[in-house]
């Protein structure tokens, strides 16, 4: 079996560990190797990086794999590409976070130490969830969506697709009847305080959080 991480920057050499643990865990007998193309011949923290290229041709017919790449447009075009020649997204958990009751995850999470996903959220695929950040009760997240440190997403909250969460930022509970939303695409700065919906596609920054103001 080959085993391939996506992305050997920060975050994937922070996720490396993590994703070491979850193929012990399993019982899959392998070796992890990053996948990227900007890295050739050569190792990072002591793993082999092989380009896609290398990793998609390799003799193995089974692989798996995940992307700890921050951009999510970037993620879901690599993530695409590596189904479709049927290799399989594992989910990475540490060991350090919780998952309560009744939540629905999907594929290809990544769920950092110290992250808390309390009770009935539904997470889409190929979600980030970084060091200290958690979704509350009844939250709803779409697709490819990332989760800075330290993201306090409270309950009742609805994220689009490609949505990008800061540093710090906090969302406002929201209401089974009214919940906060946040559109597809938009940008949540860093220690922002999110108290009302945010439009696709747009950049909110501040406390409380307000369209930022191109130049």
């Amino acid at each position: 079996m080959l085993i391939g991480l996506v992305g050997c920057g920060g975050f994937g050499r922070e996720i490396m560990p993590l994703f070491k643990d979850v193929i012990r865990e399993i019982g899959i007998n392998g070796t992890p190797v990053f996948v990227d193309s900007a890295i050739t011949n050569g190792f990072v923290n002591g793993y082999r990086v092989m380009i896609e290229e290398e990793f998609v041709s390799h003799e193995d017919e089974d692989k798996r794999f995940n992307v700890a790449i921050g951009d999510s447009r970037t993620r879901q075009s690599v993530a695409q590409r590596l189904i479709q020649i049927g290799a399989v997204p594992l989910n990475i958990r540490s060991s350090m976070s919780a998952v309560y009751d009744a939540n629905l995850i999907g594929e290809g999470s990544i769920i950092c130490a110290g992250s808390v996903i309390t009770s009935n959220a539904t997470i889409g695929r190929f979600f980030h969830s970084n060091l200290h950040s958690y979704v509350a009760h009844d939250c709803i997240i779409g697709d490819f969506v990332t989760f800075a440190p330290r993201v306090s997403c409270n309950g009742n909250v609805i994220i689009g697709d490609h949505a990008y969460i800061g540093t710090g930022a906090i969302l406002k509970q929201g209401t089974s009847s009214k919940p906060l939303r946040i559109g597809a695409g938009a940008v949540i700065g860093m220690g922002a305080v999110v108290t009302k919906d945010v439009p696709a596609g747009e950049t909110w920054i501040g406390n409380p959080a307000r369209p930022m103001v191109k130049a």
